[in-house]
This record gives structure tokens, C-alpha cells and sequence, in this order.
């Protein structure tokens, strides 16, 4: 922008405003006021905004209380920030005076001025239309706020199932894949009963679609709209039709199923829906970063880890280390995990902070919902394409621990009961010797039982190795 100034005047006085800047003058005061994180509103919730105004323009425009000169400029503006345009004029910090007021007004006043240049006037005159009668009409930042919160999070919700479902599905199709693959299983980080690594990555791909449908859920929710609330939930200079018109204007201009809520003053003084969908985004990340572990725990080595998947070399993992080759997918995916973790904690704290007609932490939770899901949608795409879709199997080192895990015990407890067997088990690791050489040499079973019941592929699926037997001196 030019050093240029003009001169804006607000309720509280006059303020110099950049001479090229669509926004105006409450936007400059609330940037001078919040210098504070250089973040600004998200992308999606600028557009969600823009949403309610071009809808608002529509239904007024419908039914004659804007007329239709100015309700058009309203409109084109709108289209333009739609189209991708404008988007360098919202500046307001997203830690701002409580509410929105300062992100509604930026709103207001950058397609005032636009609708003005459009019909032929100068930024900053606010003549023919100006941000708070005809942008911001029947509107209040309370009913505003809110539901762009609700659209924004709308918007991103098929982004993230799509993501989620594509990771899902690369884990099932390796679990496909691997599932000859016999390994150890391991329970608190212990040897553990045989595991098929396709079992273990297909149990992966599940986890993510039960959270993904809790995600989707929670969303429900959101599909209920306050719009019409006005300042504290009543209504008040709001036409009758206009939530029902600006539930169908919005409807039809994103797509979305959403619906006008049976009671506005209840959805004005709750972010309840909001928290419990950050909630499910936060629960979707704790399996994800789960996942992410695992998959740097069964990768480590290659010569002093588990080494049994072999995950794509994305970049080399030492500056001073050659050949070094790290798990970077899943060290970014734990990351952007840990940060939705935090982003929630954010969030139901702000919804706690809600009093009476009003959340006035607003602004911070509209950041924090909608930071976690732009993360995790983007994580999970990538860890999908550029992590799993080229994941291999081990099968020698699978086999070498899995013939080692001192808990193949397990399967002679059946024949030779728990006592015993966790006998031979310990025995195993103190003398060094597999279980199987162990229970021949002791000749604990007959040679030609020694094989059915020390199946491993057997031990993976439901049933007795060998056959169910009784233990010895039961009843």
C-alpha cells in the first residue's frame, strides 16, 4: 500500500486510513489496537463471513428492504472476495477485541467500499452504501460470528473426510497387502502373541473411519443456524422472513445441509456444538498421532530398531549423519497432532467463558476449530500419498523377532496350563533359545504336536492352537 492516508471518521473520531485500503476506518483502529500475533482470520472464515453478507444483500433485496442498486454492489463485492479476490484487506489480528466486532467490521467496510467503486464513488465516502446500514443490515456481530463459525466449519468437513478416508483407505489396502505377514505382537512395548502386520494396518484404516463418522457427527450440529438473533438472540430490527430467507439464499449458495434453528437466543449464548466438533477433531488426532507412532516404532532401525515396515524416503534425515534416512511423515503428522490437541484445549476453555446472551471469546475459537481442521485435513493427505501408499514390509526381520517373542508360551498354556508355561517363557529369555527349540528339547510335547500348537499363523486368528485341550488338573 501507498503511504497515502485519507481521513475516516467513527464514533470515536477521525482516524487516517491507507488512501488505497478497501477496509476503513473501525478496521484500522482495531489493527492499531491488536498488533498482537501477525495471524489473521483463516481464509475459510473470511469466506464464510462474505456468505452471510451476500445472503443478507440477497433476502433484502427480496424483500424490498434494500433496494436493488445497492443490494447488487453488495452482491458483486461479495463475489469478488469469493472469487479469491480482496483478500490481503483483512488485517484484523484473530486476538481481537471479544466477539468479532472488529472482523465483522472489516467485513462491513471492505465491501462497502468495493460495492461503492463499483457504482462509480470514491473508497472511504461510504455513499451509496454504507458497512453497518446496508452491508451489516439486520445483522450483529452476535448472530454473525456464530454462524460463520458453523459455515466455516461446514467447509471443511468433506476436505477432511475426503483425507481421512484416502489414509483410511491406503492403510487397508497395505493391510491387503501384508497380510501373509506374520510379526510379533506387542503389549506395553513386551513380546506379545503373533500378529499379522496386515491385521495390525488394517486396524489403522478402521480406527481412522469410526473417528472420522464421530467427526461427522458432531458436525450435525452445526447445521443448525442463529442467524437472526440480531444482538442478543430475539430478533430485534429483523424482519420476520429473514432467517428462513437466509437459510435458503445460503443453502443454495454453498451446497451445505443446514437449516434455521429452532431457538436462536439458545444458539447464541452456547459454542456448545462448536467445542464438541473440536472435541472429535481433537479425539481424530489422538488416533492419528497413535498411528504415527507406530509407524516410526515398527520402521526404527534399521540395525538397532524393530526395522519390520520400511517407510519412503522423503528427504535425508542428518545434516552431519550420512545415509541417514528419518520418519519425517509421521514426526509432522505427530506435530500437527499435538498442535489440534492444544488448539482444542483453546477452545473449550473459550466456550467455558461465555456469559449470559454471549461468547465473547468467539474470535479465538473461529481460529482454533479451523486451524485443526485445515491441519489434520492436510496431514492426513499427506501422510496418505506420501507415507503409507509407499509403505513396505519387512518379512525377514517379521519373521526373526516373531520366532523370538517369549510369549509363544501362551499357545502351550492350553496343553501344559499357565504355570508351566510361563516357566518355559522365562526360560526362553534367560537361556537365549527359542520357545520352540526349548519345548523339544524338554520334550514338553509329543514331536508331533509341538507343530500345531507353535502355528504362528494360527495364533492370529480366533481359536485354540492345536486344538482345545483342558489344562491339566482342571476341572
Amino acid at each position: 500500500m501507498s503511504s497515502r492516508t485519507r481521513s475516516e471518521r467513527d464514533p470515536l473520531g477521525e482516524l487516517p486510513v491507507p488512501a488505497d485500503a478497501l477496509y476503513g476506518v473501525q478496521t484500522e483502529r482495531a489493527a492499531r489496537n491488536f498488533p498482537i500475533s501477525g495471524l489473521r482470520a483463516l481464509p475459510v472464515f473470511v469466506r464464510a463471513t462474505v456468505w452471510i453478507k451476500k445472503a443478507a444483500a440477497e433476502t433484502h433485496k427480496e424483500t424490498g428492504r434494500l433496494d436493488a442498486e445497492r443490494a447488487d454492489a453488495v452482491i458483486r463485492a461479495a463475489d469478488e472476495v469469493l472469487a479469491g479476490q480482496h483478500l490481503d484487506q483483512f488485517v484484523v489480528d484473530v486476538y481481537q477485541a471479544g466477539a468479532g466486532t472488529s472482523h465483522n467490521m472489516n467485513t462491513n467496510e471492505v465491501l462497502a467500499n468495493r460495492a461503492n467503486e463499483l457504482l462509480g464513488h470514491a473508497r472511504g465516502t461510504y455513499e451509496p452504501v454504507h458497512p453497518n446500514d446496508h452491508v451489516n443490515m439486520a445483522q450483529s456481530t452476535n448472530d454473525v460470528i456464530p454462524t460463520a463459525i458453523r459455515l466455516a466449519c461446514l467447509a471443511q468437513l468433506d476436505p477432511l473426510i475426503s483425507a481421512a478416508n484416502a489414509l483410511s483407505r491406503a492403510f487397508r489396502a497395505k493391510g491387503d497387502e501384508f497380510d501373509g505377514v506374520l510379526k510379533a505382537g506387542r503389549t506395553h512395548l513386551q513380546d506379545a502373541m503373533p500378529i499379522r502386520l496386515g491385521q495390525e494396518l488394517r486396524a489403522y484404516g478402521e480406527t481412522l473411519e469410526r473417528g472420522m463418522r464421530r467427526v461427522a457427527q458432531a458436525a450435525g450440529y452445526l447445521r443448525d443456524l442463529g442467524i437472526g438473533g440480531s444482538a442478543v438472540g430475539t430478533g430485534v430490527n429483523v424482519e420476520p422472513s429473514y432467517p428462513a430467507l437466509m437459510v435458503r439464499h445460503l443453502r443454495a449458495m454453498t451446497g451445505f445441509e443446514i437449516r434455521e434453528g429452532r431457538d436462536r437466543i439458545q444458539l447464541m449464548q452456547s459454542m456448545g456444538d462448536v467445542a464438541g466438533y473440536s472435541a472429535q477433531l481433537k479425539v481424530l488426532a489422538l488416533d492419528l498421532s497413535k498411528i504415527a507412532s507406530d509407524l516410526r516404532l515398527l520402521a526404527s532401525g534399521p540395525r538397532t530398531g524393530l526395522d519390520e515396515i520400511r517407510l519412503p524416503a522423503v528427504q535425508p534425515g542428518s545434516s552431519i549423519m550420512p545415509g541417514k534416512i528419518n520418519p519425517s511423515i509421521p514426526e509432522m503428522v505427530n506435530q500437527v497432532c499435538f498442535q489440534v490437541i492444544g488448539c482444542d484445549t483453546c477452545v473449550a476453555a473459550a466456550a467455558e467463558h461465555g456469559q449470559l446472551e454471549l461468547n465473547v471469546m468467539m474470535p479465538v475459537i473461529a481460529y482454533n476449530v479451523l486451524l485443526s481442521g485445515t491441519i489434520l485435513t492436510n496431514a492426513m493427505q499427506v501422510m496418505a500419498d506420501r507415507c503409507v501408499q509407499g509403505l513396505e514390509a519387512n518379512p525377514e526381520q517379521c519373521a526373526y523377532w516373531v520366532e523370538r517373542s517369549a510369549a509363544l508360551a501362551t499357545a502351550l498354556a492350553p496343553r501344559i496350563g499357565y504355570a508351566r508355561a510361563a516357566d518355559l517363557s522365562k526360560q526362553s529369555v534367560k537361556e537365549n533359545v527359542l520357545i520352540r527349540d526349548l519345548v523339544r528339547r524338554e520334550h514338553v510335547l509329543p514331536p508331533d504336536e509341538i507343530e500345531q500348537v507353535l502355528d504362528l499363523r494360527k495364533m492370529t486368528d480366533i481359536g485354540v492352537p492345536g486344538g482345545p485341550h483342558g489344562v491339566p488338573g482342571g476341572g
